[in-house]
């Protein structure tokens, strides 16, 4: 069986290794990255969340199996209960009120990404959707491990770490593995050529999609 998830990785390599590799990233790494632009993601990723959660109330409504239906609430209810507390409590930390998060003004660039896949799930199956949701899912955690083997990466006073050890945890690699997982339960050899370069644009546009989020707080300074 050839795995979904690595076909998509390696037919889109240059792009996913511009978005792990981006300069927010890196500027985070070396603690750098200026106040106002993590304070601008943060504030931003606070909508993203919102949106995500819905797009798995919309993969609940796709799914076919008790099993995808589990998937689906085990992931909204991990946002909900779980992500979207301990983000607040974090903004908190950086003198980001809810009140703050509440009227935010949401980015185009915001806005391209998550509508770009409710838009994937809408229209297409829950494969489309899963496969829309992969770089951000996966991503965080490839991005978190790539950082932390860095060497310009720096560890005593830098106010960015606990972002990296968020991300580079257990629970959440934990988390990317089983989205991971669930794409490779397709094996791309029953896959038609069409259906398969479908994927790979879907994946492809998603990954310049989180590029785009990453540069949004860069470009406020």
């Amino acid at each position: 069986m050839s795995g979904l998830f690595n076909t998509l990785l390696k037919t889109n390599e240059t792009d996913w290794n511009r978005y792990i590799q981006h300069s927010f990233i890196r500027q985070l790494g070396d603690g750098s990255l200026s106040r106002a632009s993590f304070e601008h993601y943060l504030k931003q990723d606070y909508v993203f969340l919102v949106h995500f959660a819905r797009a798995f109330g919309l993969a609940a409504f796709k799914s076919s199996s008790i099993k995808e239906l589990q998937h689906a609430k085990a992931m909204m209810a991990g946002i909900m209960d779980v992500e979207l507390g301990l983000h607040v409590q974090y903004c908190q930390e950086w003198g980001i009120s809810q009140e703050v998060l509440d009227g935010i003004t949401e980015s185009t660039a915001n806005m391209a990404y998550t509508r770009y896949v409710m838009e994937r799930g809408l229209a297409g199956d829950l494969l489309d959707l899963n496969v829309a949701l992969a770089p951000c899912i996966v991503g965080y955690a490839e991005t978190a491990k790539w950082l932390s083997t860095q060497a310009f990466l720096k560890t005593d006073d830098n106010p960015y770490l606990p972002w990296l050890e968020m991300y580079a945890s257990d629970e959440y690699q934990e988390v990317a593995n089983a989205h991971r997982a669930m794409l490779d339960e397709t094996d791309v050899l029953t896959l038609s050529s069409q259906r398969l370069q479908a994927l790979n644009v879907n994946f492809g546009s998603a990954t310049r999609l989180e590029v785009d989020f990453w540069q949004m707080g860069l470009d406020i300074t």
